[in-house]
């Protein structure tokens, strides 16, 4: 049809807007005080680029270690398992997706790219579903730990120390209730419904909680990319100056992924910012200082996210665009059907 790929002209316009009002909203963090601003200046201008490139490092290994603890995961729920170098390439098409997408897309747009390379396959995005919460399940497990260490170790907000109980309470729950529905896997399912041979093949997805073995190493995977999270913002401290303790960097990673928990807007810029920035105040760290820490910080986790993100986006032979277009692949009974993201795969 000729009109049917017509570019949306809102879109650029929206856009815009996005990029305004990420900056309206950094004023806003900055605004009462004419010192705020300076500090936020000079924070960016005395940035210690050593460390800044030791926390991009970092953060790439933690991709990389999150990556080897899906493609265990995923060893676990299929017979004939894809390769690392695909399950690689959608983990990062992944993080881009959540940078460059509202409300977590890059978990519908990982298993997209993913279910390209398995195509012919029934049932296969189903299972690759099941994977992401199997994946997430696990991820449960050193998050815990290190609210326990925030918990024990750094001066917390009360507002903060009711959410992180709140948080670790439904996290033990989701895994307990997790970990049984995998174990009810051999329970027979006799209806001939669709959406019970789906509740099967996403059950399928969840088989590594049932094999102790491949669970820890797929745990041991995730906690050393916590670590090298960790590590990345305790670096990224040191680039802005601020020589402050590792409970202090574990403080900060706690509270920015609680605030990534609820994706108001891509990225979150502004609120992330307001939400590192305060409880530094505790550690004598200047507001505006603070600030510009979190605009580096998310700057640094950003970068490496797009770096991976576009390089296998492009191996892939996929856009941007094509990215909003994953979930439709995801509808019951069309798990393998390819044509809405049908490019070369060179």
């Amino acid at each position: 049809m000729p009109g049917k790929h017509q570019p949306v002209p809102w879109r650029p316009r929206f856009r815009v807007l996005l990029v305004l009002a990420t900056g309206l909203a950094l004023l806003a963090l900055l605004r009462g005080r004419e010192s705020n601003l300076e500090s936020f200046g000079s924070a960016l201008e005395h940035v210690r680029w050593s460390w800044a490139v030791a926390a991009i490092a970092f953060n790439l290994l933690s991709a990389i270690a999150g990556s080897l603890a899906w493609d265990m995961v995923i060893r676990q729920a299929m017979p004939s398992p894809p390769r690392y170098r695909d399950v690689l390439a959608a983990f990062s098409v992944g993080l881009l997706a959540n940078i460059v997408l509202p409300a977590r897309a890059g978990e519908v747009a990982r298993i997209g790219v993913l279910v390209r390379r398995l195509k012919g396959r029934s049932g296969v995005w189903a299972t690759l579903a099941g994977t992401v919460v199997a994946y997430r399940l696990l991820d449960l497990l050193p998050s815990l730990a290190l609210i326990v260490y925030v918990l024990v170790s750094a001066p917390i907000p009360a507002w903060a120390l009711r959410s992180l109980v709140l948080v670790a309470a439904l996290g033990l729950g989701v895994l307990a209730i997790g970990i049984a529905g995998a174990r009810r896997h051999e329970r027979p399912l006799l209806e001939a419904s669709r959406w019970f041979r789906l509740a099967a093949m996403v059950r399928e997805g969840l088989g590594i909680l049932r094999a102790p073995l491949p669970a820890a190493t797929a745990t041991l995977y995730q906690s050393l990319a916590w670590l090298c999270q960790l590590l990345a913002v305790f670096a990224t401290l040191r680039a802005f100056g601020l020589a402050l303790p590792l409970s202090a960097a574990a403080l900060v990673l706690v509270l920015v992924n609680l605030a990534v928990l609820f994706p108001l807007w891509p990225g979150n810029v502004g609120l992330l910012q307001a939400t590192v920035a305060l409880p530094l105040v505790a550690y004598a760290v200047d507001y505006g200082h603070g600030v510009a820490f979190g605009v580096g910080m998310q700057a640094i986790e950003v970068s490496v996210g797009v770096t991976l993100g576009l390089f296998f986006l492009a191996q892939e032979g996929l856009s941007v665009a094509m990215l909003k277009r994953m979930p439709e692949a995801g509808e019951p009974g069309l798990s393998a059907r390819r044509a809405p993201l049908e490019v070369e795969d060179g």
